[in-house]
């Protein structure tokens, strides 16, 4: 019994041993085993790349300045427009032939040289202009939103009359731009939107003839000071507009080119920011010049100022007075730079034609081109026709005259 029991413990420590043996052996064949095992690393994550905002699709708009010169009520240009049975005042036969062209105009402005005062102190022409307020109806009615106020016959009402002509154009819709009713309302700049472009407006006169502006109420009319000029130009430009025009009344009556003054008072302006500059006061058409002037950043701008525009209407007949223009300045904006360009410059030559009809002296104002062109207007004469072509092309030439090539050439 004792030995079996060593058998027994015997025969089991051998089977210890061996299992010891083959379990170190494959210990040592696993390690080789797991070495030769490949172990694939995870893909290293690309970076991530931030969502771009989307780019603004590129466009480009384009308003059009639309200016004219003197709007004048003489006697007969009253009397003109008076119905005796109706007893009432109508003037829109003044524009009924350049209404389509006006009315392609965004802003389209031009000088209002008479009071609308009311009838209270009687209608008159010269030397103390007051025309009934119906003008006004024939002016909105001809495309006109803008008009000058700011000139020599501003105070021909004195200040009650003032204040009666910006009522009657406001109560059209018209803007008025170079006289004001409180001081408040001087230190206003006139800013019109077209089309994405935004125009600033300021005017100014040489005088109003030796009527004194009432004391302590020099906001009632714009008076021609350069440096509170450039003051206006540089406000208009920080509140962020595009374009600053400046209608100057100034200049030497009948004269049909620009005096030093002029020429150095605008280079003056245009200088200091203001893009476009419109004259009247001479009665006359006085030519056109565009302006390259250099910018901080290497770059040239243009503006453009035409002296004169000379009459639109009036009963004036002084050589040259029956002249005027339709001056159009195209402007053009591109976005999303928001840059500004002077398109195009065009000027159309315009004549007053005087003629009797129902036993009084009518007044239209005509296209020379067109009226040139066609040849069929039946209240003009077969001879009236040499006559006005020597005026369009003495016109075309003159308003042009004072334009170099190189400048001209960059304009589309």
């Amino acid at each position: 019994m004792i030995i079996f029991i060593k058998k027994i413990k015997f025969f089991e420590y051998n089977k210890l041993i061996r299992l010891i043996f083959i379990s170190g052996i494959l210990l040592i064949s696993g390690c080789d085993i797991y070495s030769q095992i490949k172990v694939e690393k995870a893909p290293e994550a690309l970076p991530v790349e931030s969502p771009q905002p989307p780019q603004p699709t590129p466009y480009v708009t384009e308003a059009k300045l639309t200016a004219v010169g003197d709007i004048m009520m003489h006697g007969m240009q009253i009397k003109s427009g008076y119905n005796s049975q109706t007893k009432t005042y109508s003037y829109e036969c003044f524009f009924t032939e350049v209404k389509d062209i006006l009315s392609e105009g965004d802003w389209v402005i031009g000088n209002l040289e008479t009071t609308l005062a009311g009838p209270e102190s009687g209608y008159t022409g010269y030397p103390l202009f007051n025309a009934p307020a119906t003008l006004a109806d024939a002016i909105k009615w001809a495309g006109f939103n803008i008009l000058t106020t700011a000139n020599n016959h501003s105070l021909d009402r004195r200040e009650k009359g003032l204040l009666k002509t910006l009522e009657n154009v406001r109560d059209r819709d018209i803007s008025p731009v170079g006289t004001a009713a409180s001081l408040e309302e001087s230190q206003n700049i006139l800013i019109v939107e077209k089309n994405e472009i935004l125009m600033a407006f300021l005017a100014y006169t040489y005088g109003t003839n030796g009527i004194p502006i009432p004391q302590g109420k020099d906001y009632l009319v714009n008076l021609i000071d350069e440096q509170k000029i450039i003051q206006d130009i540089t406000r208009a430009r920080q509140k962020g507009v595009d374009v600053v025009t400046v209608a100057l009344h100034f200049g030497a009556e009948y004269q049909r080119l620009p005096n030093t003054q002029q020429k150095q008072l605008v280079e003056n302006l245009v200088n200091a920011g203001a893009d476009i500059i419109l004259g009247s006061h001479p009665h006359v058409v006085q030519p056109y010049k565009i302006f390259k002037i250099p910018t901080e950043n290497g770059d040239t701008r243009q503006a453009v100022a035409i002296y004169s525009l000379g009459n639109f209407i009036s009963n004036q007949t002084k050589k040259y007075t029956t002249l005027g223009v339709i001056f159009e300045v195209n402007i053009r904006k591109s976005f999303p730079e928001k840059t500004i360009e002077i398109a195009a410059v065009e000027a159309l030559p315009t004549w007053v034609h005087r003629y009797r009809k129902n036993g009084k002296l009518n007044f239209r104002i005509l296209s020379l081109d067109r009226v040139v062109s066609t040849k069929n207007d039946p209240l003009l004469q077969p001879t009236d026709y040499s006559l006005l072509e020597e005026y369009l092309t003495q016109m075309n030439s003159h308003i042009n005259s004072l334009n170099i090539t190189e400048v001209t050439k960059v304009l589309k």
